[in-house]
């Protein structure tokens, strides 16, 4: 009886001394949890790290739908700020004022629409390259949209100079200040579309690293585009209505 006790309590003893982390044995029987499959927190077994990774890939992955979402409501907003603005330069016009004084458009002008079109195609391109997995040709391309974004508020900057050596300030003349509040308002949005494929270049710098940024590229890049072509777009529609509805 007394060996019974005895050895009943050998048990015990061994029993929590496998249980203290310390002192966990490495032997079959030992439970170790960062064996290939324990359920550790670190483990890289089945119920540990591919789980985590599993977890990540899952936060990571672009939400195609909210992105798209998200742009629908900011190409929204652009449209309805031109709107008004327009608005108010037909209400104006039609009026009759006799403060209304158009102007010949300056070359520059015709340069700046020559370069957002050129830019618009180049992005295009890129567009194209960037669903084809075509990585170095959209990057290539991607570049050159967004060189010609800088050369295009290069030529609104001569644009606006020219104008001033002409003698043409927006007080006094409502359609010289319409003149210079539309074209300065839209080289706000071209500039920030620039920054928007500026980030995409840098993204596209370096081949992706897994399907996932693959997916985010082709959903950025789709976005993005429709953001410039409206840019471009829109320019067409404000040349129209400054040189030939004047």
């Amino acid at each position: 009886m007394k060996v019974g006790v005895a050895d009943t309590l050998d048990e015990v003893v061994d029993e929590k001394r496998r249980k203290r982390p310390g002192l966990t044995s490495s032997g079959p029987g030992g439970g170790d949890p960062r064996g290939p499959k324990g359920n550790g927190g670190g483990g890289s077994g089945p119920d540990g790290g591919d789980d985590d990774r599993k977890r990540f890939d899952d936060a990571t992955r672009p939400n195609a739908a909210k992105t798209r979402m998200l742009t629908y409501f900011l190409l929204m907003v652009v449209v309805m700020t031109f709107g008004g603005m327009i608005s108010a330069y037909l209400v104006l016009k039609t009026n009759g004022s006799t403060e209304w004084k158009p102007f010949d458009l300056p070359i520059q002008v015709w340069v700046s629409t020559a370069i957002i079109i050129l830019s618009s195609v180049a992005y295009i391109v890129a567009e194209r390259a960037l669903m084809a997995e075509e990585h170095l040709k959209a990057k290539k391309w991607l570049l050159i949209a967004t060189v010609l974004g800088g050369c295009f508020i290069s030529s609104q900057l001569v644009l606006w100079l020219e104008l001033i050596s002409w003698g043409v300030y927006a007080y006094g003349n409502p359609y010289a200040g319409f003149f210079y509040i539309l074209t300065a308002l839209h080289a706000l949005h071209v500039l920030g579309g620039i920054v928007a494929m500026s980030s995409i270049v840098l993204r596209a710098w370096n081949p992706p690293i897994s399907e996932f940024e693959v997916e985010r590229r082709k959903t950025i890049g789709q976005v993005v585009g429709w953001y410039w072509h409206m840019m471009g777009g829109l320019w067409i529609v404000i040349v129209g209505l400054l040189g030939f509805w004047a």
